[in-house]
C-alpha cells in the first residue's frame, strides 16, 4: 500500500521521464501540493528569505563542479542587493538572465538545471510565483542525477527540507532587522501563487 502511494505522488513525473521532458515538476505535481499550500499564505518577504537560503546549498553544490563560472554566485548577490534596496531592477535582471544562460554554456543537463533553479530563486524577489521555479528545476536535477528507478527518497527527501526552511523563515522573517526595497516591505499586495491558483481554476471551471 505504501508502495502505492508514493507511484501516485511521482505519477506525473514518471510520464514527463518518458516523454523526455526537460523539466519533470510543475504546479500539478502531486508531490509538491502540501509545499505549494504553505507558499501560498506566505508573504513576499518571508519567500524571498526562503527562495535564497535554498539556492546556497545549490550554489554550492554547482561551485564544487564549475569552481570558474561566477555568473550563478553574482546573480544571488545581486538580487539579495534588490531585495534590499540596493540596487535596481535591471541590474539584478541581467543578472538572472546570466545565471539561466550558464546551462547552455556548460551543456550539462543536471548542472544545468541547477542554474535555472538559481535564477529562479534570485527572481523571487520580482514575483513569488518564481518560488516554485527553484523547486521545479533542483527536483528535475535530483531525478537526472539518480535515474528514474532511484529518484523519488531524495527528491521527498528534498521537498520536506524546502518544508521545514519555509516554516523556519515563516516564524523568523519578520523579526530580523532587514532593510527591504519598498515594493518588498509592504504587505498591501495579495501573495501572487495564490493569485495564480484562482486565476487557474476560473480558467478551468470556464473551459469545461
Amino acid at each position: 500500500m505504501m508502495s502505492e502511494k508514493v507511484n501516485s505522488m511521482f505519477s506525473d513525473v514518471d510520464f514527463k521521464i518518458k516523454k523526455r521532458n526537460q523539466i519533470l515538476f510543475s504546479r500539478d505535481s502531486q508531490c509538491l501540493q502540501e509545499l505549494i499550500k504553505l507558499i501560498e499564505i506566505q508573504s513576499h518577504r518571508t519567500l524571498v528569505m526562503w527562495a535564497l537560503d535554498c539556492a546556497k546549498p545549490t550554489l554550492e553544490k554547482f561551485e564544487a563542479k564549475y569552481p570558474d563560472e561566477a555568473r550563478p554566485r553574482r546573480c544571488l548577490e545581486l538580487c539579495e542587493s534588490w531585495a534590499k534596496g540596493d540596487i535596481k531592477m535591471p541590474i539584478a535582471k541581467r543578472a538572472i538572465l546570466d545565471s539561466h544562460a550558464v546551462a547552455k554554456t556548460i551543456n550539462d543537463s543536471e548542472y544545468g538545471a541547477l542554474c535555472h533553479a538559481i535564477g529562479h530563486a534570485g527572481a523571487t524577489v520580482h514575483v513569488e510565483t518564481h518560488a516554485l521555479g527553484l523547486t521545479f528545476y533542483e527536483l528535475t536535477a535530483i531525478v537526472i542525477k539518480h535515474g528514474k528507478d532511484n529518484y523519488q527518497k531524495p527528491v521527498s527527501d528534498k521537498i520536506n527540507y524546502y518544508y521545514q526552511r519555509l516554516l523556519y523563515w515563516q516564524e523568523k522573517t519578520d523579526g530580523l532587522e532587514v532593510k527591504w526595497a519598498d515594493f518588498i516591505s509592504s504587505d498591501a499586495n495579495s501573495n501572487r501563487e495564490r493569485l495564480l491558483k484562482e486565476k487557474r481554476k476560473l480558467k478551468q471551471k470556464q473551459q469545461r
